[in-house]
């Protein structure tokens, strides 16, 4: 290896110096605020009508909660190791308790039920039926057309599902989310 001058190590210091200068600075002013002689951006407000918004429901964090433990301790009540689900209208996961010794799949599927389950507003049970019909159903993705899953309705209309699996049968699984759909509201 060959030895550097004196001078050229201080050469290559200023340099490396400068440049570190030079991309603090660059990043600093990237990063400053605006000053108020700049123009602005302005916020676009608008006010819109009532026709062109909508209130949806969902279950609060505890409910679901109240929920998801209800089914546990159901399954649990018949020496069941399973996993429970709770998911909010857009079938986006609120809680999950995965119980002691359930099966690694069984997180999952539970997710899955609850999903197909608000998704059609129905028990899980019920649209395995209706796969006789119309085969393509289970295609569609996210879904899992096995009972184990029970959908919760304020008003008629469908906020939640919760999926339960991992016991030995579907008809199982949906007993213990009613557990937890009946544990609202109580």
């Amino acid at each position: 290896m060959q030895k550097m001058s004196v001078r050229t190590r201080v050469l290559t210091g200023a340099v490396a110096l400068v440049a570190v200068g030079a991309g603090s600075f660059g990043a600093m002013s990237a990063s400053a605020a605006p000053k108020d002689d700049q123009a602005r951006p302005a916020a676009v407000a608008a006010d819109l009508k009532k026709s062109e918004t909508f209130t949806s429901t969902h279950l609060s964090i505890e409910a679901a909660t109240k929920a998801a433990r209800a089914a546990l301790a159901a399954a649990e009540k018949e020496n069941q190791r399973v996993s429970v689900a709770v998911v909010d209208r857009n079938g986006n996961t609120i809680v999950t308790l995965r119980g002691d010794g359930a099966g690694p799949q069984s997180y999952e599927s539970a997710e899955r039920k609850a999903f197909t389950a608000v998704s059609w507003n129905a028990p899980t049970s019920e649209l395995v039926k209706r796969l006789a019909q119309t085969p393509n159903l289970k295609d569609i993705p996210g879904t899992l057309f096995l009972g184990g899953g029970a959908p919760v309705a304020s008003q008629g209309a469908p906020i939640a599902g919760i999926g339960v699996a991992g016991a030995p049968s579907g008809d199982l699984d949906e007993k213990f989310a009613q557990a937890g759909v009946a544990a609202l509201g109580k």
